[in-house]
């Protein structure tokens, strides 16, 4: 009997095995059977026996990447080899040098990169985080198919991310949104990157992933019936024009109505560009793909009035990870705006599959220019690495820009600068020494200053000088990551050599008056000036700062003071930081260790106790949280959107505890409301009466703004939790003059 299921497992896998080679078969690479078969059935026997926590055969993963690496991204035999081989140095006895033998360097220099940055990018222990991202980023410059294979295995991890505990779901979901959707992004592969966003979204907040889709769902068939009328004009006049083409509903995807309603503070209802329609056409010969782009643009304009302010011109001037496309948002039927997008089967390809389609239209050396910009930057920031996980994490990010505007030099050269840029990062974009010796710049033959911010179709000069050096506040007036690491690497060299200086000039001084620079005489020196570190006193004394003659005349100068006064004024543990006032967590009094792999119960008579509520984000009783167990083993408890639990979830992982509430009806929480409506003679009385009679509530504060005769209002509530908030809501929404009411999100 036990024969059946084995029997069973075999077959499963021979017909995946089927199915990739039928998705190779229907691609244009040069077809290589032989190599690909070989290297299915080395990694079968590899993870013969091993399973996946879904029950699974291992090798069904292995088989998933490289059809995902075929399929939706369009790699040949080499990636596929190498997405089947991608774990079996890892988990088996095999070796790189095993791989080389029989598959030749390419493909194992392709895996070494992958077992590398195996296991998520992001290792267990902390001091590891960094320098494993940077092991990512140093193969990805060294073969792009590495991440993209990466990429490729992800999707696939959150496609079966169900089988997964809770806070293991949260851990990889969040380093998936931090890291992995916006390298997608830059990488060109748009539909990767919609998916992996949606599918982290999913998990991270699946209630209210449901409602949405659930919203969507009901919209559907008015949908259906409104794509259909604005649509069929354009299918005959395109037909009039002889064009061969296909027209593609497209709907906004779930985080991205999610996103558009969080960050404006709007109601599912007034998301208005839900849908959106797609033209795909096949050129036609002897004209530019540019030219017919915008023919067709003339043609729909024609049956549609454009937008002004909303046509986005991608043909001219492609995005700098590739994308080409002509977006106008036209005023269709019942007058609802509709966003157009006109592309050719080149720039959709390009589109749907990123660098990998980029290759195979590249006609010249410069194709790839924006690529080989984009992999210098990430070479030059792995020479000045920073070094803590987090700070290089964030470095990184930054160069990950999801918008980016077009400046022209002088000479009229156009060139890409991420959206935000100001002055002094155009110099350091155009080279370091400019950079650093910059004092100004003229825009559109303006003075401006350095931290003037640019916009798209500027012509930038820059103003520069021989002895002028970076200064700190310069920190602050950029926005990319070249220029930032750029004037950090400098920051850090002029503070080594200032802390030299200055610890010669202490030494010198002790030396004067026979004294050694041991402990003890450099602790009297730092409380006599109160500073909390060594290197803020040497730092002072090479600036200038202190007046050195006082270790002579004043500080060693015989007295008969009580010593040990001075000491008191040392303060304990390093830095003297205190941004937060007081620390919150010396008042917890912790429980015994958290289990990690159990869901904390975040009961009302524990608060405080052994867990605290996060001051980044302010979650309360109903909000979807994940907890974050510090080194007293206190949960922190965090809103699962919060920006810091979003670092958390990508560097510590094994700290993550799933969290659940309990009843909360005892402590209460200050929330907002925002209000809008209509600003007619009592309807804020009415509003009050709501809160005060009808709820029961305590207000904290109102702020009540009103112009033209609208009225928006910020109530500041007492509450128990987000049942309360929601039942609020609804009352208030009765108000016939009230248009809208929401949560106002930290």
């Amino acid at each position: 009997m036990d024969e059946i299921p084995q029997l069973a497992e075999e077959e499963i896998i021979q017909q995946e095995f089927e199915a990739l080679l039928d998705d190779y078969r229907n691609t244009n690479h040069r077809q290589k059977i032989e190599i690909i078969t070989k290297a299915f059935n080395f990694a079968n026997a590899a993870h013969k026996g091993i399973k996946r926590r879904s029950g699974e055969p291992y090798i069904l993963h292995p088989l998933a990447v490289a059809r995902i690496v075929v399929r939706e991204i369009g790699l040949g035999s080499t990636s596929i080899c190498s997405a089947l081989l991608h774990d079996v140095v890892e988990d088996t006895d095999y070796t790189v040098e095993d791989i080389e033998n029989l598959f030749g360097p390419k493909i194992a220099q392709i895996v070494d990169g992958l077992t590398k940055i195996s296991g998520g990018v992001f290792n267990e222990i902390a001091s590891e985080q960094a320098e494993n991202f940077r092991k990512l980023l140093l193969t990805m410059s060294e073969d792009i198919r590495v991440i993209l294979i990466k990429i490729a295995d992800r999707l696939h991890n959150m496609r079966t991310l169900g089988s997964m505990p809770p806070a293991k779901q949260y851990k990889i979901a969040g380093e998936t949104q931090y890291i992995y959707a916006p390298l997608a992004h830059r990488l060109g592969l748009f539909r990767i990157k919609t998916e992996l966003e949606n599918l982290s979204f999913k998990y991270e907040h699946p209630e209210t992933f449901y409602q949405i889709e659930k919203k969507l769902a009901v919209d559907e068939e008015a949908r259906t019936l409104f794509y259909r009328e604005f649509s069929n004009p354009i299918r005959e006049k395109l037909t009039q024009m002889g064009y061969e083409f296909f027209l593609k509903e497209r709907i906004k995807s779930v985080y991205s109505i999610w996103h558009k309603m969080s960050t404006r503070n709007i109601p599912f209802d007034e998301v208005y560009d839900i849908l959106a329609l797609r033209i795909v056409f096949k050129p036609k010969p002897g004209l530019s793909e540019k030219d017919q782009c915008w023919m067709l643009y003339s043609a729909l304009t024609e049956l549609y009035k454009p937008h002004p302010e909303r046509i986005r011109d991608w043909v001219s001037t492609p995005k700098a990870n590739g994308y080409e496309a002509l977006h106008v948002t036209v005023m269709g039927p019942q007058g609802r705006w509709v966003e157009i997008q006109i592309r050719s089967e080149r720039m959709n390809d390009i589109a749907e599959k990123g660098l990998a389609a980029h290759w195979k239209y590249k006609s010249g050396e410069a194709d790839e220019s924006e690529l080989d910009k984009w992999m210098k930057t990430i070479k030059e920031l792995l020479e000045h690495p920073e070094p803590n996980a987090i700070d290089f994490m964030d470095t990184f990010k930054l160069n990950l820009f999801a918008s980016e505007i077009f400046v022209f030099t002088p000479k009229g050269e156009i060139k890409t600068i991420a959206m935000g840029s100001t002055a002094l990062d155009f110099a350091f974009a155009l080279h370091s020494d400019l950079g650093m010796r910059c004092i100004g710049a003229k825009v559109n033959h303006k003075l401006v200053p350095l931290s003037y911010k640019l916009h798209s179709g500027d012509q930038v000069e820059i103003l520069t000088a021989r002895k002028q050096n970076p200064q700190p506040e310069w920190i602050d007036y950029v926005t990319t990551a070249r220029a930032k690491a750029k004037l950090k690497s400098y920051f850090k060299r002029e503070e080594k050599t200032q802390l030299l200086d200055g610890q010669k000039i202490i030494e010198d001084a002790l030396a004067a008056i026979n004294l050694k620079p041991d402990n003890e005489n450099i602790v009297k020196i730092l409380n006599h000036y109160e500073f909390a570190q060594r290197n803020t006193l040497y730092t002072q004394a090479a600036l200038g700062k202190i007046n050195i003659e006082d270790i002579s005349k004043v500080i060693f100068k015989p007295k008969s003071q009580n010593v040990f006064a001075k000491y008191l004024k040392i303060p304990f543990g390093g830095s003297s930081d205190n941004r937060g006032g007081k620390n919150d967590q010396t008042e917890l009094v912790p429980a015994t260790k958290i289990d990690r792999k159990k869901t904390f119960v975040l009961a009302e008579e524990n608060a405080g106790i052994n867990y605290k509520l996060a001051d980044c984000c302010h979650p309360i009783p109903g909000d979807d949280v994940l907890g974050y167990v510090d080194d007293s083993e206190v949960v922190i408890v965090h809103k699962r959107q919060c920006n810091t639990a979003a670092k958390l979830k990508s560097n510590y992982g094994e700290r993550l505890v799933s969290v659940k509430w309990s009843t909360h009806k005892i402590m209460s929480f200050i929330e907002g409301l925002e209000i809008k409506g209509i600003d007619k003679k009592g309807v804020m009385i009415e509003i009050l009466k709501v809160i005060s009679e009808k709820f029961g509530g305590n207000i904290n504060k109102i702020n009540i703004e009103t112009n033209g005769g609208i009225f928006v209002g910020n109530f500041y509530i007492y509450v128990h939790d987000t049942e309360d908030i929601d039942i609020l809501c609804k009352n208030i929404k009765k108000i016939k003059e009230v248009s809208s009411v929401q949560r106002i999100q930290e």
